[in-house]
């Protein structure tokens, strides 16, 4: 069996992988520097739909990594390819951050607080009631309930916070509707990330820090698996799945010696 270090291509999941954060965390640098170095083609797939590649670039270079912008993908961008092929020139009613707000626009998908074809709900710091009942209406109202990932929680420098499927559970649970969720581990994301990242599934591997997300993403998509304990996810929390990843590390920055 090919070790995981000898793979020629890495989809990389970011929050509690690369960063928590704005806290770096340990063996990143070192991790992306190795890919760099040994022309590796690797992708940040990441299921945040608050910010844009080009902020997310940014973010990276803050903490001294520097990536060209072509090397993220993000939810926020699959949700809006998902809705302008299903509908083009469509509207929707968006709960959520710039991220996703931008990658609908320049798909020419025009927000609608009125009469929308789509409700779309990512994660937003400005989350509110307000916002809940507005969208429950439109729902009820004919709206089709699209959320841009199904993560419950995510990590944060100061802990675990809800995600997407939490926001968006309220709008469900009013409308006895069910939320279509776009990005990972749904197949559309990973096999656009796949074509993105240019490499056979055969050598490419998965390295995220979520059983329920990442690692099952990558199973269904025929890539091995890296589970890094550096986010969301114990050693133990895997004996709750039916699945188990390729391999277990501690963080990212032990991928090059396996």
């Amino acid at each position: 069996m090919m070790k995981i270090s000898e793979k020629q291509g890495f989809i990389c999941d970011m929050d509690g992988v690369l960063y928590h954060g704005n806290r770096l965390l340990p063996g990143a640098a070192e991790f992306v520097n190795w890919l760099i170095e040994n022309d590796k083609n690797f992708l940040f797939l990441t299921n945040s739909s608050q910010y844009t590649p080009r902020e997310l670039q940014h973010k990276l270079a803050r903490m001294g990594i520097n990536v060209d912008q072509s090397h993220f993908y993000t939810s926020a961008l699959a949700t809006a390819h998902f809705l302008d092929n299903q509908a083009p020139g469509c509207s929707a009613y968006v709960i959520g951050e710039h991220g996703v707000l931008n990658a609908l626009y320049d798909r020419g998908i025009t927000y609608n607080d009125v009469d929308p074809d789509y409700v779309v709900v990512g994660e937003a710091s400005s989350y509110n009631l307000e916002q809940i009942t507005k969208a429950v209406r439109l729902v009820n109202a004919g709206a089709r309930l699209i959320g841009t990932n199904s993560d419950l929680t995510g990590p944060t420098e100061n802990g675990i916070a809800p995600a997407c499927r939490a926001l968006i559970s309220p709008i469900e649970l009013a409308t006895g509707r069910t939320a279509y969720f776009v990005g990972k581990p749904n197949p559309l994301m990973m096999r656009t990330g796949l074509r993105l990242l240019g490499v056979h599934s055969e050598d490419a591997v998965m390295v995220g820090d979520r059983m329920d997300t990442d690692i099952i993403a990558g199973i269904e998509t025929g890539l091995d698996t890296v589970l890094v304990l550096s986010g969301v996810t114990r050693r133990v929390d895997t004996e709750m799945y039916p699945y188990r990843p390729t391999i277990v590390l501690d963080s990212v920055g032990d991928i090059p010696e396996n």
